[in-house]
């Protein structure tokens, strides 16, 4: 585990700026960079080499600056949160939840409503007067224009320009809830981008909402750039009808300051770098993609719902924030590694025998994952491959391979020996019809086909099947004896 120790929890991207400034973390580039294709290439280079952040300071045909590459690196998420490991969120998690000894899973369950109601974590209003979003307000039709920002075009073959780090805020007009998801938006005019809401999502639920209620008009905020937590959680795997910024709040120990929208009643984040408000028009519907997506390959065009700029609020000297998905690993890798980490102990909750999970990085997380387990019974890693697939964002992964608790499933290498040397794919694989990912382009329709579960745990005392032989291992007193000896031996390994 890398581990850092944060001298401060930052308010602001710019805040963080700095912070990545003093640690090396930040490259600053004041060579002209065009932001169509150029600044994504430079991007990849770095994510995938474990470079800086990088700061663009000149994107050709605009004076806003462009960061990239932010959270790039565990170090730097771990800067990001404020912290030295992300087992110190994942303790905070655990001894929230913990219930008296003897408790039932019911009574642990009791417990989760802290992690929501802590009076210490409840988004903070401030006056509009105190929010750095509000130095500039343009509300000017005509000085509305979304060219005078660094928006990037990430591969040759996508449509065209793509806002990709966007924190979309929508209000369910029934609960009051607000929902903060990160959803790509593509420039279609200087007022105007496609909204790309997935089926699945909540942003779309919150439309559908609005449209039983008779209103075709959707409102809609758009948060660009704020502190560094705030913005991860726009990608985290809430649960439906929990505001995001609740989570920012937990994570940060203390609450994200909000201020009320020129032109609804949505909350944004009072420091936020750039907030686009207007409302997204479902009975307009355009053409949206190709779009170079986090899976390695272009998702192909679809009709999507025009959002519509109306007013623009933003810092007196603000940065624009991007980012570049692709062949993995990519940022958002590290943005998922983050999420396995935080939610782990919740989903422990109500499947108590997981103890560990990994998303491989070539599986995009939703292709792929391991989990280790305490078995107790025959049949209970097909449990745990139920217990996955009947969770919110969990339901998408196409792939499930349960180990037993020896194995170490962050070694993919040893993973993949295991599962090679324990599984009979006719007795050990579950096929399961269902909702897959929307990008998922091997389903044979969108969104739906099958997903797999194999059992790669060792099979003992089953009646029909043979008992696994034991797994070779030296015994620790000898292990100790050559670890003593070890450096005398004068053997240098790479």
């Amino acid at each position: 585990m890398i581990c850092y120790n944060s001298t401060m929890l930052c308010d602001s991207l710019g805040q963080f700026i700095d912070e990545l400034r003093r640690a090396g973390e930040l490259c600053e580039i004041s060579q002209r960079v065009d932001p169509v294709l150029e600044a994504a290439e430079i991007a990849e280079r770095a994510v995938k080499g474990g470079g800086p952040a990088l700061l663009f300071k000149n994107p050709a045909g605009c004076g806003i600056p462009l960061l990239m590459n932010l959270y790039g690196t565990e170090k730097r998420m771990l800067m990001a949160f404020g912290l030295g490991s992300f087992n110190e969120i994942a303790s905070r998690i655990e001894n929230l939840t913990k219930s008296p000894a003897g408790g039932t899973i019911w009574d642990k369950l009791a417990q989760v409503p802290k992690l929501i109601e802590a009076s210490h974590i409840l988004p903070k209003p401030v006056s509009r007067d105190s929010a750095p979003c509000k130095q500039t307000v343009i509300r000017s039709a005509g000085e509305i224009d979304l060219s005078s920002l660094p928006v990037i075009k990430c591969w040759p073959k996508d449509a065209d320009k793509f806002i990709t780090f966007p924190a979309v805020i929508t209000r369910n007009p029934k609960t009051g809830v607000q929902n903060v998801g990160m959803y790509r938006m593509q420039i279609l005019s200087r007022n105007e981008t496609a909204m790309h809401w997935h089926l699945h999502k909540d942003g779309a639920y919150n439309a559908s909402v609005h449209a039983e209620g008779g209103r075709r008009k959707v409102p809609v905020s758009v948060a660009i750039g704020a502190d560094p937590v705030t913005m991860y959680s726009a990608t985290a795997p809430v649960p439906s009808g929990v505001d995001e910024l609740l989570l920012a709040g937990f994570i940060r120990n203390k609450p994200v300051e909000v201020v009320k929208s020129e032109l609804s009643d949505i909350m944004v984040p009072a420091h936020s770098e750039i907030v686009l408000e207007g409302h997204v028009d479902l009975d307009d519907l355009r053409p949206e993609g190709p779009f170079g997506d986090h899976t390695g390959y272009y998702s192909p065009q679809s009709n999507y719902p025009v959002f519509k700029v109306e007013c623009v609020t933003m810092r007196r000297n603000p940065v624009y924030i991007a980012t570049v998905v692709g062949i993995p690993p990519m940022e958002d890798y590290f943005l998922g590694l983050a999420t396995t980490k935080i939610f782990l102990p919740l989903l422990r909750l109500q499947c108590p025998e997981v103890i560990d999970m990994s998303f491989p990085r070539a599986g995009v997380f939703h292709n792929l994952a391991l989990v280790k387990i305490k078995k107790m019974y025959h049949g209970h890693a097909q449990k745990v491959m139920n217990y996955f697939w009947g969770q919110n964002q969990l339901c998408f992964t196409k792939n499930i391979v349960v180990f037993d608790e020896d194995v170490d499933i962050n070694n993919h290498g040893a993973a993949l020996f295991t599962m090679l040397s324990n599984v009979d794919f006719r007795r050990d694989v579950v096929l399961m019809d269902g909702p897959v990912d929307i990008l998922d382009h091997s389903a044979p329709v969108e969104g739906y086909g099958t997903k797999v579960g194999i059992d790669a745990t060792a099979k003992k005392n089953i009646p029909g099947v043979r008992d696994f032989p034991e797994l070779l291992k030296m015994s620790e007193g000898v292990k100790k004896l050559v670890d003593s000896k070890w450096e005398s031996l004068g053997i240098k390994l790479p």
